[in-house]
C-alpha cells in the first residue's frame, strides 16, 4: 500500500539510487550493476512503485518552461488545517503543501510565471481561502540545491 513504510534491502536502495542517477536507465545495466538479472530488476522496480516507494517522473526546471517566479509561502489558520490544505493541493501552481509545528501551520511552495501571477495567486487565491489567517511569502531569488536523492545517500 503507498504510503506504508516497507523495510528496503540494500540491493534495492542501489536500484533506486541507478534511477535517481537516470530514471531511463536499462533495467539490463541497473542489474549489472547490482548484480541481479534484468527480469529481476524489473520485478523489484515494480514492487517499489506499488509500494509507493519511489515515482520515476520527468523532473524539469520552471525557468525552462515559462515559470520565472517561486516562492515558499507560511500560512497560518484558524481552525482545522485539512480543508486548507485539500484546498491547496488542488492548486495548479502549488507544488508542495506540508503541515508544520512552529511558526506556520503550513508551508507551501508555489510556481508562477511571474510577479504578477505570483500576487494573483497569494492575494486572490489563497489569502481569501477560509480558515487562513495570515501568510507570510518568501520568494526564491536563486535555487542553490534541488535534489532527488533522499534515502540513498
Amino acid at each position: 500500500m503507498p504510503g506504508t513504510p516497507q523495510p528496503i534491502d540494500a540491493v534495492s536502495l542501489a536500484i533506486i539510487e541507478q534511477l535517481q542517477e537516470d530514471g531511463r536507465r536499462p533495467y539490463a545495466a541497473i542489474g549489472k550493476a547490482v548484480g541481479l538479472s534484468e527480469a529481476a530488476v524489473r520485478q523489484r522496480v515494480q514492487k517499489l512503485l506499488d509500494q509507493g516507494v519511489m515515482q520515476i517522473v520527468a523532473v524539469t526546471d520552471p525557468l525552462t518552461v515559462g515559470l520565472r517566479r517561486q516562492a515558499m509561502v507560511g500560512i497560518n489558520v484558524e481552525g482545522d488545517l485539512d480543508p486548507v490544505a485539500d484546498a491547496l493541493t488542488a492548486m495548479d501552481e502549488v507544488e508542495y503543501v506540508v503541515c508544520t509545528a512552529g511558526s506556520f501551520d503550513l508551508l507551501i511552495e508555489i510556481v508562477c510565471e511571474d510577479d504578477e501571477h505570483l500576487l494573483e495567486t497569494i492575494n486572490k487565491r489563497i489569502r481569501t481561502l477560509p480558515g487562513v489567517r495570515s501568510t507570510e511569502s518568501f520568494v526564491y531569488l536563486k535555487l542553490r540545491k534541488q535534489t532527488y536523492t533522499w534515502g540513498t545517500r
